[in-house]
Order: C-alpha cells, then structure tokens, then sequence
C-alpha cells in the first residue's frame, strides 16, 4: 500500500466514524433564511419560525433602542456611558474597560457590535432607560411594534436565560428594520475591528473579511443557541440577507451563511413567492436547547458529526470565504473615570431618520419610531453685556 493509498483510508475511515457519530446524536434542522432585500422576498427558508434563543444577536434589538432615544433626543452620540459595577460585573465578552471608565455613546455602540461586549450592553441599558429592567421593557415594547411575535427579551445582551427567545424570521425583520429606519448606523455593523487604547476588539463575523460585498451584520454565542449570525450582502445590483443559527462552529456557521448568499449570487435561488413579513411563527413550541450539543457531553461526538456532514472550510476543504478584504477599523477613547455624576455637553443629533419606501410599501407596521427634530427648543442666544462708559 502507497503513503498515498494509505492516507485515502485513513480519511475514509475517519468519515466512517463521524458518521456513524452523527447516528447517534439526533440532528438539528438549523434555522436558516436567505431574504432579497429590496423587495423582502424570501429566496430559501428552513425552520424559519423555529424558537431559537438569540444570543449575542440580542444586541440587534439593543443597538435599535438606543437608535430610537438619539432620533427622540433624549441621549445623544456624545453622551457618557459609564461602566458600573453591575455592567463590569457581567460575563465575557467584555470590553476591557474599569468601573466608572466613560466612553462616548457612539464608541460604547461600536464596541456593543463589533465585539459583542455584554459590559457595554448593559452600560448603555443603565444609560438610556436608568436600569435594565426599563431598557428591556423597550426591548419588548420595539418588538410587539415590530410585529415580531416569536420574540421576547429578558436582558439586553443575550448571555442565556431560558425565556429570551427569538426566530430567524423576526431577527431578519429587525434587521431590515435597522437598515430601513437608521441607515446612517449601517457602518457600525460593517466595522470588523474597533481599537481601544491597546486593545484591539475584533468581530467574530468571518464574511466581513471572506466574502466580497459583505455590509455586516451582527454574530452571537451561547452554549443553548450554538453560533448565529445575521449577515447583509450587496453585491452585483444584489442586497441579500442571511440568518443562520445553531452552527457548531464558527466555521459552520459563517461557511453556511456565505454558502446560501453565493447560491443566490449565482442565480441557483429564485424568489419563493413569499414575503419575509408573512412567514409565521411556531407557536406552543419550545426553544432548541443546544447545550448538551455544544458545551454537554455530545459536545464532541456532535461537532464531529457536523463537521462529516458540512466540512466546507475545514483543512483541505473547499471554502465560501476566499476574498481578501481589508476589515473597516474605528477608534474609540476611553475618556477616563467619571465621578460625581457630572455629565459632558450633549448636542441634540444632527440627523432625522426617514423610512424607506421598500419596506414601508410592504406594509411593515410603523412608524416604529417618531423622529424628533432638531433645532425645536428655541433657546435665545445670550445676550452680551454693555460695554463699561
């Protein structure tokens, strides 16, 4: 036998065995959702309407409250956001920050998508509503307006609680929403690194640096929820969006997500003849728990299985992700610890937020937010005093 006959059925056997390791552990249908932007047609749905708990994509909804309060005024992009003890507190992944450091609002949003940082989450929350359990009933209150009726939100950072639960379907309706209704935070979500004195936090989210076109959108990571994205592609007069949840890996999930958008890229996905509003949630079912899988003791012999039946990426393999892009960068300042509740100078934002026609002409329900404009308080400028005789 040849080295070369024999690596054959070393790698044959190998596959044996993982599938026959898939044989034993129950196979999940992930949820998974391709959506033609500009029109909102669906090009491939699979458990779309699934209950699936959302992670880090949790921090869509977040990012989307606080968009809301800047177009309302009442916090603005350079407002402080203060890391207290109950926001250092959290579990990973954090920003790096002290208790009572302060960063601008605008560089606590960065750093709330790019890294994911369940401090920041919870700052901004402590920011814009006083305390969590006010933001999250925004949370809840953005979603019935939303018309997302397989979600509900119980913490602003998606770290897991049995009860946070979404589905693909809403989490790309929000997603839509988000582009639809604050087009200028759009680059947010497109940003793969943000730098923070010497720390450089990175995005888990391997298209922005793998797949020409891609725009963003958000990654998140529970051991209950396996690995989510949502990711925006604009490419060839195209605008795709991609849902995918429960990968087993980065790898898997970011392969799938680039998988479906290049089937659609390259004309093998034709519109379903279904509007992404009218898919429907599951109802009376129960969320997929994925800890065992992931985290448990089928940890390994799930993983394995997965990677048998997906091996797109792994070494030697083909890959979706072959592009070379330079990630977007954006620097963030840790202006230092803020005492006595003195707050820095807060400029009403310069901009108006305006619905676009696409999504409005497909009867989303709105307007989800009502933008305030500036320039409204008509406060007189002061007036010098005289000059002495």
């Amino acid at each position: 036998m040849t080295i070369r006959s024999a690596l054959l059925f070393v790698r044959r056997l190998v596959l044996a065995i993982a599938l026959s390791l898939a044989a034993l552990v129950p196979a999940w249908a992930n949820p998974m959702l391709l959506v033609d932007r500009s029109n909102l047609q669906v090009l491939y749905a699979q458990e779309a309407g699934q209950p699936w708990h959302p992670a880090s994509l949790t921090k869509l909804m977040t990012a989307y409250v606080v968009f809301e309060e800047l177009s309302k005024g009442t916090v603005t992009l350079d407002t402080p956001v203060t890391i207290s003890k109950n926001a250092f507190n959290q579990a990973p992944s954090k920003s790096g920050l002290k208790v009572d450091s302060s960063i601008s609002l605008k560089d606590a949003l960065y750093i709330l998508v790019v890294k994911s940082a369940n401090d920041i989450a919870v700052a901004l929350a402590e920011t814009v509503a006083g305390n969590e359990t006010a933001f999250v009933a925004k949370m809840n209150d953005v979603a019935q307006r939303m018309g997302l009726s397989g979600t509900h939100f119980v913490n602003p950072h998606g770290l897991h609680n049995a009860a946070q639960v979404t589905t693909a379907r809403d989490l790309a309706v929000l997603s839509l929403y988000i582009e639809q209704t604050f087009p200028q935070f759009m680059p947010m979500f497109g940003t793969g690194v943000v730098r923070l004195g010497n720390a450089r936090l990175e995005s888990n989210n391997g298209l922005l640096e793998g797949f020409a076109g891609t725009t963003g959108m958000k990654t998140g990571y529970v051991c209950a929820s396996g690995l989510n994205i949502v990711a925006t592609v604009d490419r060839g007069g195209r605008k795709l969006l991609a849902v995918v949840l429960g990968g087993s890996s980065g790898r898997e999930r970011n392969e799938r997500a680039a998988e479906m958008l290049s089937a659609a890229l390259n004309g093998q996905y034709q519109s379903t003849g279904q509007n992404v509003l009218a898919l429907s949630n599951a109802t009376g079912v129960t969320p997929v728990d994925m800890r065992s899988r992931i985290c448990g003791k089928e940890a390994e012999a799930y993983v394995k299985s997965q990677e048998a039946l997906f091996p797109i990426g792994m070494a030697g393999q083909p890959s979706f992700l072959t592009d070379k892009i330079a990630m977007h960068e954006y620097t963030a300042v840790d202006l230092g610890r803020v005492r006595n509740n003195i707050a820095l100078p807060r400029p009403r934002p310069a901009h108006t937020p305006t619905f676009s026609a696409p999504l409005a002409s497909a009867a989303l329900k709105g307007p989800v937010t009502t933008p305030v404009a500036a320039g409204g308080l008509n406060i007189p400028m002061p007036r010098p005093r005289p000059a002495d005789l």
